[in-house]
């Protein structure tokens, strides 16, 4: 362009400064030495055209293969960005520094060495690229000053010869990565940029996420696609607690995939890994998650303001180490190996169509690929992403498990990256719970664990794993492990202060509870932290369980600082205590009330005969004291042999499907004995109201709080509350309490919902 300029100036289009000049001192006859403007402009014209006509030629004729050369020239990637640009150019040509720095691991992370030829190879490496780099020079510097339609074949060939001669060291240096090499190249990863819970973060972009885990296998109640997908998901223990201190961890998800996101509207495969730190702890009773405000129709509850404490979380000021952190957190992950950097156009298409959402499309190219390069890594795991997808779409368990199948073959191939062995072995333990395969699961995390023992993060998922089949005892040991290793691991503090309290150590739980949750780590911002933290300091006698439970409340995880249950559907009337006209069920009601005495004398008769079918309190509700219980239904199922020494009563109710069918609930006696004291707590879910029909009750001495507000029973007189919100049972009579507890459905729950709630 520069010299189309001055020839313009100096002959096209005279200046007025080269009028003056001819005027006042040029040439009178009007000659110049040389060629003259018009005639230099002339060939400088047919020149410009004969160069556009013939890279027109090139392109036409398909002389030269340019999608085949950029994929080679990609090995001269100086910059990190996956393919061979001006910037690379500039690094090798020395105008300017690597912005990458060398990685200590092996010189090219996706490939390991075996320990013995470390060195050998190391040293063969630098020498290969000190020489590619000298070739490159030369090849771009004669392209750069060769005419226009010149060198296209030169440096084809030259680059070629160069692949050629780079893919032989490989050959004879390299082998299929071995666990040790794995490890020692793990030295350096990705730090885990978890943030989901819950979260939802999405898909193999974004791992997490979180994970969609389901029931614990033993109960084989696995979430899956074939369930109903419009109501409240939770899949419960058929051993859930009466009154919920929500003392298991069975993970119950949405049954659906993260959606996949397209961080960019570009062809290229771009993967945002965060192996989350998560074992997305997304709650198992987050099912329908609490509105972040109380409904309208909440009673308004007076309770202290804490919403201006700064408990939870770290300092808005950043320190410098933190930002570290995060710019590392957001480093891109290496997912394509020497060979699959060659395809990357062929991947990079086939991934555009997945990422437009045209899954089918997506997946026949990605078999395609995998049946023409069936050693690609990355082609194998962009076929189970959209095995993956088209589960979700089709809503197909069947092909979720070829999904899983394909992320497992994904590991089995050599030379793959280790971002891409963790992303799949992440999904295929994420999937596999979602199908409900607990300790198929397990194994894929502690195959995690194993290639990277030093990544704390897959240490903690495979603690939740443990928790979710109810062996408490190895889940402790992993996270003891992860916090000697990791003191300040904010997800394994709050996962070990559970299993303390779990195990009653109230006292010791307090600490990791709180300093979890203060940490504000990824996974820790979960309700059954805050209510098992609040729980513990109520029983200490702190007040400052309050504050944890309006930070739990503030956090969206209770419906309000009195409302603490955690299977919840939305938008149902919420209040402490209920009258009969209010819940619609009055004929319940005075049933119960007409033949309070029958069912009375049925309970006695199993006191003085049958003892044993009173079974104690054994959910730790009780502070102190003899409290004891005898179930007719639960979950909605009938006690054949229980109903055989009560069958009047259980006549009675089977007129009342509200109540023998109310799957979230029980029908039972209840005897306390003086000198009990039932600790705060509230029941599992809103989906109930429980009423309390008085059978044998001492003068005084006994009595209920609901929120906070307290009320006696009378013989042959109902008691309704909501016992979602937080209860306490004080009995220090002379004499044993006797009532009767019916659990009904929410009247505002429709006939779907009770058909399809799962069990709790």
């Amino acid at each position: 362009m520069a010299s189309r300029k001055s020839s313009r100036g100096a002959g096209g289009s005279p200046s007025p400064g080269s009028k003056r000049e001819t005027k006042h001192g040029g040439s009178k006859n009007g000659k110049k030495e040389g060629l003259s403007g018009s005639s230099f402009f002339t060939w400088f014209m047919v020149i410009a055209l004969l160069g556009v006509w013939t890279s027109v030629a090139v392109v036409w004729f398909e002389l030269v293969d340019y999608e085949e050369v950029l994929g080679k020239l990609g090995i001269y990637d100086a910059d990190g960005d996956g393919d061979f640009d001006v910037e690379d150019a500039k690094v090798l040509l020395g105008l300017k520094e690597r912005s990458v720095p060398a990685q200590p691991t092996s010189p090219d992370s996706e490939e390991t060495i075996q320990p013995a030829d470390k060195s050998h190879v190391e040293s063969e490496h630098k020498n290969a690229d000190v020489e590619l780099e000298e070739e490159i020079q030369s090849v771009l510097h004669e392209a750069l000053h060769s005419q226009p339609g010149e060198g296209h074949e030169d440096v084809d060939e030259s680059i070629n010869d160069q692949w050629q001669e780079k893919e032989e060291v490989h050959g004879e240096t390299f082998e299929a990565p071995t666990t040790d090499d794995l490890l020692r190249e793990l030295e350096n990863e990705i730090p885990e940029a978890y943030e989901t819970p819950d979260s939802d973060q999405k898909d193999a972009d974004l791992l997490t996420d979180d994970l969609g885990a389901m029931e614990s296998e033993p109960y084989e109640a696995p979430v899956s696609y074939e369930y109903d997908m419009d109501v409240e998901k939770t899949v419960s223990d058929p051993e859930a607690p009466e009154d919920g201190v929500h003392g298991d961890y069975n993970e119950d998800h949405e049954p659906k995939h993260e959606k996949q996101t397209e961080t960019e509207d570009t062809d290229e495969i771009i993967e945002d890994f965060d192996i989350d730190k998560e074992l997305s702890v997304e709650s198992k009773h987050t099912e329908d998650v609490v509105a972040n405000e109380p409904e309208e129709s909440e009673m308004p509850v007076q309770a202290e303001d804490y919403s201006n404490d700064d408990l939870v979380g770290k300092s808005e000021k950043e320190t410098e180490q933190d930002k570290t952190e995060k710019a590392k957190k957001k480093k891109k992950p290496k997912l394509l190996n020497k060979f699959d950097k060659t395809i990357k156009a062929e991947l990079d298409a086939a991934e555009k169509l997945r990422k437009k959402g045209k899954v089918e499309e997506a997946l026949r190219a990605f078999e395609e690929l995998v049946n023409q390069y069936p050693q690609s890594p990355r082609a194998r795991y962009g076929k189970a992403q959209s095995e993956d997808d088209l589960a979700e779409k089709m809503r197909s368990n069947e092909m979720l498990q070829k999904a899983i199948n394909t992320y497992d073959e994904v590991v089995s191939l050599p030379n793959v990256p280790s971002d891409l062995i963790k992303m799949s072995l992440k999904r295929e333990a994420d999937r596999q719970q979602f199908l409900g395969r607990m300790r198929g699961s397990l194994v894929t995390l502690q195959k995690l664990v194993q290639l990277f023992p030093s990544d704390t993060s897959f240490k903690n998922d495979l603690g939740v794993g443990y928790l979710l089949i109810g062996d408490n005892s190895n889940a402790k040991k992993v996270y003891e492990e992860v916090l000697s290793l990791a003191p300040n691991d904010g997800f394994a503090k709050v996962h070990y202060g559970f299993i303390l309290k779990a195990e009653n150590k109230i006292a010791e739980s307090i600490p990791y509870l709180k300093e979890g949750l203060e940490s504000g780590d990824p996974g820790t911002d979960d309700g059954r932290f805050y209510f098992h933290l609040g729980d513990a300091l109520q029983r200490m006698g702190d007040k400052e369980a309050y504050k944890w439970y309006e930070l739990g409340y503030q956090r969206g995880h209770f419906a309000s600082v009195w409302q603490r249950s955690l299977y919840n559907v939305k938008g149902l009337k919420a209040q402490p205590w209920w009258t009969a006209r209010e819940t619609g069920y009055t004929e319940l009601v005075k049933s119960l009330e007409k033949n309070w005495k029958l069912i009375r004398d049925e309970g006695l008769a199993v006191m003085d005969k049958k003892r044993s079918l009173f079974l104690p309190e054994d959910e730790n509700l009780r502070e102190k004291g003899d409290w004891s219980q005898f179930t007719l239904w639960q979950q909605g199922r009938k006690n054949e042999n229980a109903c055989k020494s009560v069958p009047k009563t259980c006549a009675l109710l089977e007129r009342f499907p509200e109540a023998t069918g109310c799957r979230r609930g029980q029908i039972k006696y209840s005897i306390m004995h003086p000198g009990t004291h039932v600790w705060p707590h509230t029941g599992p879910t809103n989906c109930r109201l429980r009423m309390h029909l008085g059978l044998v009750i001492p003068k005084e001495g006994c009595r209920i709080r609901c929120a906070q507000e307290n009320r006696t029973w009378e013989e042959g007189k109902v008691l309704i509350f909501d016992d979602s919100f937080e209860h306490e049972v004080w009995q220090d009579a002379e004499n044993y309490r006797l009532i009767f507890i019916v659990d009904v459905w929410h009247p505002e729950l429709t006939a779907q919902q009770r058909r399809t709630l799962p069990a709790i």
